[in-house]
């Protein structure tokens, strides 16, 4: 008998970050987030330092860099300001991803096939000062094509389209995306995460997906802290990813 797959859990503390800029107080602190959901299991800590700097600020990433013991993933847009930052603070790993001012959240993936040439020198900085680089794409093959091209290791599968499904019907159909991209990605020998939207009800069946090492997962985490506690809360969703793959 094979032994139960192990799906990594990258909680991402950015709304710990946004209650924070709500009031512009000090409290609460992602970093100390962080350390906690960190305690509770995370097997990875994202943020995102935005252009218009909403909620993670470069405090919150100069300090996790030299707190955080687990890997720290960086998402970021692809732009000469970001990859600097990057640079100064080695993440472990950058996550490139699309940033509009106007948007709430991440809205789809990057454009990875038709920026290639825009893309290739970010990617290649990155590689040259050791960073993991990874790519918040959508499951299309040409996207996943892409973004083995320019070099990254890693490609995150934009599931928001999942989670956002009305239908039974239209929720299998992008979960048949989020498969077939997911084959696509191990057969180019690119390591596979999946993130956005999920929560404790739909996680299951993307962590089952084949060949997903990876889930970050931010928004429902610490919604769900309000009420129980983040340490509870990364918990919670650890146990579910665990019991989705056993």
């Amino acid at each position: 008998m094979s032994p139960p797959r192990y799906v990594r859990l990258g909680v991402n503390v950015d709304h710990v970050a946004t209650l924070r800029q709500a009031r512009g107080t000090r409290y609460p602190d992602p970093v100390h987030g962080a350390a906690i959901a960190e305690s509770a299991g995370a097997d990875q800590i994202t943020i995102h330092l935005r252009e218009d700097r909403r909620h993670i600020i470069d405090r919150d990433l100069e300090v996790m860099r030299r707190t955080v013991q687990v890997p720290l993933n960086l998402e970021m847009a692809a732009t000469d300001e970001m990859v600097r930052i990057a640079l100064a603070n080695r993440p472990d790993t950058v996550t490139l991803v699309p940033e509009r001012r106007e948007e709430r959240t991440t809205e789809g993936g990057l454009d990875v096939a038709g920026q290639r040439a825009a893309l290739l020198p970010h990617v290649q900085a990155l590689r040259d000062a050791g960073i993991v680089v990874s790519l918040f794409i959508d499951a299309d093959e040409a996207q996943v094509a892409a973004a083995a091209q320019i070099g990254a290791a890693v490609v995150e599968l934009h599931t928001g389209d999942y989670c956002e499904a009305g239908t039974p019907s239209l929720r299998a159909r992008e979960l048949q995306k989020l498969h077939d991209g997911a084959i696509a990605a191990h057969e180019l020998g690119l390591v596979v995460a999946a993130g956005h939207g999920l929560d404790l009800r739909n996680v299951g069946d993307v962590a089952r997906l084949p060949h997903v090492e990876e889930l970050n997962i931010g928004h429902s985490i610490i919604a769900r802290a309000v009420f129980i506690g983040l340490d509870a809360a990364v918990r919670e969703m650890r146990t579910a990813i665990a019991e989705a793959v056993r």
